[in-house]
């Protein structure tokens, strides 16, 4: 599988969880050698006005975080149109799922999500988009962005406990009709992070979930890194999910 990653992530750009030190290489330590990982370029500001103001994004820039997260955009972008393809992993931040148009929060400045559906619709690549949120956190800004599209669905998955929260994927999966998937892939609900959840293997089973849907419809997925943040297991868990997404155990 592919993983798209650039050097640029590594360093420490703001003072939250999502951008502490080492959080990334945890991740490409165990991805890196199992994938073949392809750099983005970043994403054009145009195509980030696509889904946010210029208000927002002017913030941006004053915050003095553009550029990462332009690069995390344009990662976004890339996975996306690799998933038309064959299935792909953004290991991209910062992350993306709580930026609205015209605000974020949590750790998040672009919704790279939103751009990179939003640009594969521009690009009449898709006609239709099926976001699936596994991070602990409900991915508001994501919803704002592309709830209301009539050619997108988001779901959050809210069920409380572990086997709640994969049956609700599994009926979703099962129902899914889209040309593309793509995974909003937080890992902070895992059992030894925030959440206290699902399980490693969890993620893989998650990942065979999403792969099956994409084998019924006849599109294709991916999945953008969110949150997740015990580094003693985030990359196996990443791992986990890209497995399942090339359809192995």
């Amino acid at each position: 599988m592919k993983v798209i990653f650039h050097e640029a992530f590594y360093p420490v750009y703001a003072g939250d969880p999502a951008a502490a030190a080492g959080r990334m290489e945890a991740i490409m330590e165990v991805l890196a050698p199992a994938a073949e990982v392809v750099e983005p370029n970043p994403a054009g500001e145009g195509q980030i006005a696509a889904v946010h103001t210029a208000a927002h994004i002017e913030w941006v820039k004053s915050e003095g975080v553009y550029e990462v997260a332009a690069l995390a955009a344009g990662g976004a972008i890339l996975a996306a149109e690799t998933g038309l393809k064959e299935p792909c992993f953004g290991a991209i931040r910062p992350p993306g799922h709580h930026a609205s148009s015209d605000s974020a929060w949590g750790f998040c400045y672009f919704n790279n999500m939103a751009v990179a559906l939003t640009h594969l619709k521009k690009k009449r690549k898709i006609d239709t988009a099926y976001v699936l949120d596994i991070d602990l956190h409900y991915g508001d800004g994501t919803v704002e962005i592309l709830g209301a599209k009539d050619w997108a669905t988001v779901y959050n998955v809210a069920a409380a406990g572990r086997s709640a929260i994969m049956k609700r994927i599994s009926i979703e999966m099962e129902t899914c009709r889209a040309d593309i998937i793509g995974v909003s892939a937080g890992f902070d609900n895992h059992e030894k992070d925030w959440g206290g959840t699902l399980t490693t293997d969890d993620y893989r089973k998650i990942g065979r979930m999403v792969k099956t849907a994409t084998m019924h419809c006849g599109g294709g997925c991916f999945a953008l890194l969110e949150g997740g943040y015990n580094q003693q297991v985030l990359g196996q868990n990443a791992l986990a999910l890209i497995e399942g997404m090339q359809g192995g155990y």
